[in-house]
């Protein structure tokens, strides 16, 4: 489905039937990264796969965007569909656009996962994100995977999935390259870390232990700054935890239904 807006069409999967439940996908991928969990939650929910602005399906008139700009849009998706309030989950930029739209929309969001991601990327992340958009404009996109890559997933899961590996660079791949170099930009001006105390719907954090992008402690900065928030180090996993840890993925669909873990 799509919806039209000022800067142009906002896209979603829609999938299912049940209490609403959006997840928020990571930098330079798209909706149908939450495949495998999808898969899981439609039987039992109506799931809403959003494309930020100029990734997947989604359209992008080339105006700068924050993070904040996407907890809107996600805000509109909910309000729009009739879908609130939300059990939401964020990956990564997900994550970020997931701890605005919850602080800033509380009456839309019943419970959140925050996988992999932080509140603020620390005090020189305005210059790094700024050398990342410079190489996702500049470098060809299938040049750029195997950073991406050593990120994403530990060797182990490169070496025994190579079929969901091949997967995720594809989305990469063909992620546009404006739009991935102005979401770095949105990711380098990000810092919620004030929102986090206004937070108060059921959290879950997870993080893979050896995710050296959003390590194990901005995690536990997210766990410890909202109230109740519980978090799950998942073993020897790396950027994209849930992806790796099928039983991690089932744990976020349980704490997305509602269900006692």
């Amino acid at each position: 489905m799509k919806l039209t807006t000022n800067w142009g069409e906002l896209a979603a999967l829609d999938e299912g039937t049940g209490a609403p439940v959006l997840l928020l996908h990571s930098l330079a991928q798209r909706g149908e990264l939450w495949r495998p969990l999808i898969d899981r939650l439609a039987p039992r929910a109506r799931v809403l796969a959003m494309d930020a602005r100029g990734h997947g399906d989604s359209t992008w008139d080339g105006t700068p965007f924050s993070v904040p700009d996407l907890a809107e849009d996600a805000a509109r998706l909910i309000t729009e569909l009739d879908a609130g309030p939300a059990a939401v989950a964020g990956m990564s930029m997900g994550g970020c656009v997931a701890i605005a739209l919850a602080a800033t929309h509380p009456e839309l969001v019943r419970s959140l996962v925050l996988a992999d991601t932080t509140a603020c990327y620390g005090p020189d992340r305005r210059a790094l994100w700024e050398q990342r958009a410079q190489v996702a404009v500049q470098k060809p996109r299938r040049q750029q995977t195997a950073f991406q890559l050593d990120r994403w997933f530990s060797p182990a899961f490169v070496n025994s999935e190579p079929a969901e590996v091949a997967r995720v660079v594809e989305i990469f791949v063909d992620t546009d390259s404006r739009a991935h170099a102005q979401a770095c930009r949105a990711l380098g001006e990000f810092d919620g870390t004030a929102l986090l105390a206004s937070i108060t719907c059921p959290t879950l954090v997870v993080v893979g232990e050896f995710d050296y992008a959003t390590p194990p402690d901005m995690a536990r900065t997210l766990a410890d700054g909202i109230p109740d928030a519980e978090l799950r180090v998942l073993a020897e996993a790396r950027h994209f935890s849930l992806l790796e840890k099928p039983g991690a993925m089932d744990l976020a669909a349980s704490h997305l239904l509602g269900e006692e873990a």
